[in-house]
């Protein structure tokens, strides 16, 4: 063989040795077992915090934060170490707390995209150390699928015991009541619907998933006004009331608005420009039949604003912005003429 020749076939020989390095290496570093979630931290996870933290809920309507409704949980925090969890995105929202609310030594944030990160010591011993708990936006869903009965739901509901804050908004507030909306058929179920049989299969209420304090007998729903809620909220009273709890009632949270609860269950509303938290609760239990739609006479629904307080122990509103009644007949939602924003 001449020595062209080869030279040539050297040059091929270690061509494929070379490929086949960089596939063992591909391979290596995306193994088929991924381990379900992504992590992103920002500021001295190791730092002392400068306080004690303190027990308490930020309960956001979503859309945008207020930054004085979070500057408060940053506080309740002990301006320590915060983790925020959610099912979507990056470190986004981690960032925007650190450097737009500020206030804290670190924010670290899971993104979870598989059950089994629900048990991965690396993501419990970071829940176990956090100051405060905060679950974004996103698929409640999700939230449900890869949380409930695992060690990071009980991560979940010891923080608060144990006298830190937890907080959500939007989905991450959806899944905070005794009963929640998981929206576990993959959409989200609008109040026509919902009200048109609060019996039917878009109305999947999830229970035995989060305890918070003060919220056992609540069923939470977010972005209220902006998306026209009130006859949803109604219809998984309802739901709830005929099948597990006669005391539910439901507290609606405005969008770009939040209730912010301390220790003793007294709650006050921060809101960026006009918002509300609404306490609903229906007269008495109706019965349901699957297929058929709500008729309920009488539903009280009292308004907070930034000037009132909720008490979650006793669910009164002190100084409240209005009182009204509705009804619903034949799943259609009736507004009594009583003063205060109109029903959705």
């Amino acid at each position: 063989m001449s020595p062209a020749r080869e030279t040539q076939r050297l040059l091929l020989s270690l061509l494929g040795l070379g490929a086949a390095l960089l596939s063992i290496a591909a391979s290596a570093a995306t193994p088929p077992d991924r381990r379900g979630y992504s992590y992103y931290s920002i500021g001295d996870t190791h730092a002392p915090r400068p306080q004690r933290p303190g027990a308490g809920l930020l309960l956001s309507g979503g859309g945008e934060w207020d930054v004085d409704a979070f500057r408060w949980f940053a506080a309740r925090a002990g301006h320590g170490h915060i983790v925020m969890l959610g099912a979507y995105g990056g470190g986004e929202d981690g960032r925007s707390f650190f450097h737009d609310i500020g206030g804290v030594e670190s924010v670290e944030t899971l993104v979870f995209d598989d059950r089994r990160a629900s048990f991965d010591p690396k993501v419990l011993g970071i829940l176990a150390h956090a100051d405060g708990i905060f679950i974004e936006g996103g698929d409640q869903s999700k939230y449900v699928r890869f949380w409930k009965g695992t060690p990071v739901a009980r991560l979940i509901d010891r923080a608060i015991r144990s006298g830190r804050p937890v907080g959500g908004t939007s989905a991450g507030l959806a899944i905070l009541g005794g009963a929640s909306y998981g929206a576990m058929d993959g959409g989200s179920i609008d109040s026509t619907t919902a009200l048109r049989d609060p019996r039917g299969p878009g109305v999947t209420i999830v229970r035995d998933f989060l305890h918070m304090p003060f919220l056992s007998h609540v069923i939470t729903d977010t972005h209220f006004t902006t998306r026209n809620r009130l006859g949803r909220l109604i219809a998984f009273i309802a739901h709830v009331r005929s099948t597990s709890d006669v005391r539910a009632i439901g507290l609606g949270i405005d969008q770009d608005s939040a209730l912010c609860v301390d220790a003793a269950g007294k709650g006050h509303v921060f809101a960026i420009k006009s918002g509300f938290a609404w306490l609903v609760e229906p007269r008495g239990r109706r019965k349901l039949r699957p297929g058929a739609p709500l008729d309920y006479p009488s539903i009280g629904i009292t308004g907070a604003g930034p000037g009132s307080v909720i008490d979650l122990k006793s669910m009164t509103v002190a100084s409240p912005a209005f009182r009204k009644e509705v009804s619903i007949t034949a799943g259609v939602l009736v507004d009594a003429g009583n003063p205060g924003p109109r029903p959705n």
